[in-house]
């Protein structure tokens, strides 16, 4: 690999969420190349920088001394140095600091070179199978359970899917918040865990998904992410077209199975299609 020039280049470097493997061969040569890394906590960059035997000094920039801290990095860039971002892990900037010294650095026409990588957000969203043409990334919800409801209020109609990141203690509280909110019958994915050895993603109506994880204490720990589906229009598709879908599916799938796909697919209520198919079965 031809080796990359790092003068005095504000280098935005992705790093693995969970699985040291995903890690690029360019991150580690920038990151082995630069003068300085600038990492959201050096003692936890410490384990992987460790792992790929990187050397380079570290600084910390995190969200209480970034507006500081960016001015020093400035002044290390206009002196001809290169430096590296980090988070803790992911792409910087994504619900983490960095935004501060990424304008500052532009501001004074120094160059800012994205080196990508892993994002959980865009790896939860590639597995949901929600929809992916259109998405909508809200980062962490309020903690307040009135500020978290007018949030969830703001966006149930909206039509795409939306990705939210949650901390597992706040996960039981958030779900049942989505419930009340945008209903049992919509689709949702709960991605935990993502690249490590107790990966979950798990799309399932809300209801279910709520059930599922109050029932298993395993599923309320982690990283989180959680991706909503968006509204559907509810149009009566008449009962002739639910039929001939459900009439299709359930000679390989069971009811329950066959009414969920159907009600998704045809923008139906689930109890009706599930009605249906218990009519079709009968006959």
């Amino acid at each position: 690999m031809e080796i990359e020039s790092t003068s005095a280049n504000l280098y935005i470097v992705a790093t693995p969420i969970g699985n040291l493997a995903d890690l690029s061969p360019r991150a580690i040569e920038v990151l082995q190349t630069v003068d300085v890394i600038a990492a959201e906590d050096t003692r936890h960059s410490g384990h992987l920088l460790q792992h790929y035997a990187i050397k380079t000094s570290t600084v910390s920039l995190h969200e209480h001394n970034e507006q500081q801290r960016s001015k020093v990095l400035l002044s290390r860039l206009q002196q001809g140095e290169s430096v590296a971002l980090i988070s803790d892990a992911g792409t910087p900037l994504i619900s983490d600091p960095g935004y501060r010294l990424v304008s500052l650095v532009r501001e004074h026409n120094i160059k800012v070179v994205p080196v990508p990588g892993s994002c959980a957000l865009i790896a939860a969203l590639s597995a949901s199978g929600l929809p992916s043409d259109k998405f909508s990334f809200e980062g962490f919800l309020p903690s307040k359970a009135g500020a978290k409801r007018q949030v969830l209020e703001s966006l149930k109609n909206t039509s795409q899917t939306i990705i939210f990141y949650e901390s597992p203690r706040r996960l039981r509280a958030t779900l049942n918040e989505m419930l009340e909110v945008v209903g049992p019958d919509r689709l949702i994915c709960l991605a935990r865990e993502l690249t490590k050895v107790h990966e979950t993603i798990v799309t399932k109506p809300l209801s279910e998904l709520v059930a599922w994880v109050e029932s298993d204490s395993n599923q309320q720990r982690g990283e989180c992410v959680l991706l909503v589906a968006g509204k559907i229009e509810q149009t009566d598709p008449g009962v002739i077209e639910v039929e001939r879908v459900l009439s299709l599916l359930l000679d390989d799938l069971p009811m329950k199975k066959a009414a969920a796909i159907t009600a998704q697919l045809l923008g139906t209520s689930k109890n009706k299609a599930y009605d249906l198919a218990l009519k079709l079965k009968q006959t």
